[in-house]
């Protein structure tokens, strides 16, 4: 008889089995590295330790905290009005482009194997470049529209120099190229990655914000709030998210030697036809949609490669 699988109690057993954020947050812990956590802290209605997830400002220390218990990162801050994302959520990403790696290796990656990797769209936050080089030793070019991210992202690394040097920065000059100007000639990436703005205008933002706060039992005083922070480029653009993916899509053909996996997170499940049509057209040799979980919500990504299978097994065998 098979034995049941257990969880403990508060775990979130959808996350991915190797995501350091499956247990519910040990606060004692989190306040021993980051001490300003301690103000945030307080007991919720049932009962346990708890921040306030409506309060940005509390938001934003719970990421430097955990960003420096699991992760080492020091002195970790982002502008009042910039994203600030829920880390559990972004390392799930990384971990899951990590065993798409492993699947196209026809076996297992190894931590330190060299792997390459662009973050479109890394933001004032650096968060997966953060993760990736301490998770798996990558290393990540990240490319951003906005020079005042790129400037809060190389304040972050000043404060890490043990992960500065995997980690460059590059202004995308050209607000409507993805890869562009951003590959050079003689790059080769085994991996790139995105979170898009799905949103297709601020109008749109404010109401998927209000939406999250209603779900989360908001108070009405606060429903005014982004209560994870974002401006115009991070959160919405012309088109949404399906015009961001599938301009990208048609701008990888361009690249399709150059870059191993392309991928992209998806939040909207109806896309996702509009975007395998588009996949298609662009004759890709294999395109899948690989999901994760995070609480009630299920997310995804999609990746696509221009590489067989027997060629990605011998790219990521003599990389």
């Amino acid at each position: 008889m098979r034995a049941k699988k257990t969880t403990s109690p508060g775990e979130k057993s959808q996350l991915h089995p190797r995501n350091k954020h499956r247990q519910r947050y040990d606060f004692p812990s989190l306040i021993a590295s980051c001490p300003e956590l301690k103000r945030f802290v307080a007991k919720n209605q049932y009962g346990d330790a708890s921040v306030d997830f409506f309060d940005p400002e509390a938001v934003r220390c719970l990421n430097k905290a955990l960003l420096q218990h699991f992760y080492g990162v020091k002195g970790w801050a982002i502008p009042k009005h910039n994203l600030c994302p829920p880390i559990p959520g972004r390392v799930d990403y990384i971990h899951y482009l990590a065993d798409l790696l492993a699947n196209s290796l026809g076996g297992s990656l190894s931590k330190n194997s060299p792997v390459r990797c662009i973050d479109v769209g890394v933001g004032a936050n650096c968060v997966y470049p953060l993760v990736g080089v301490s998770e798996y030793a990558w290393s990540f070019v990240g490319s951003d529209i906005e020079a005042a991210s790129l400037q809060s992202a190389e304040r972050i690394l000043a404060a890490n120099p043990h992960l500065q040097a995997n980690i460059t920065l590059r202004l995308q000059d050209n607000k409507k190229a993805i890869f562009k100007g951003i590959v050079q000639a003689n790059e080769r990436f085994e991996l790139s990655m995105c979170n898009p703005p799905f949103h297709r205008s601020a109008a749109d933002a404010q109401k998927g914000s209000q939406r999250k706060q209603t779900n989360l039992k908001a108070n009405a005083k606060n429903k005014s709030k982004l209560n994870f922070g974002g401006q115009s480029n991070e959160l919405w653009c012309p088109g949404g998210e399906l015009s961001f993916i599938k301009n990208m899509v048609a701008e990888s053909q361009q690249f399709s030697q150059q870059v191993l996996w392309f991928t992209s997170l998806v939040s909207k499940e109806a896309n996702l036809r509009a975007i395998y049509q588009a996949l298609k057209q662009a004759k890709v040799s294999q395109y899948e949609t690989i999901k994760m979980g995070q609480g009630n919500k299920v997310s995804r990504f999609v990746a696509w490669s221009y590489h067989s299978p027997e060629q990605q097994k011998q790219w990521l065998a003599s990389s």
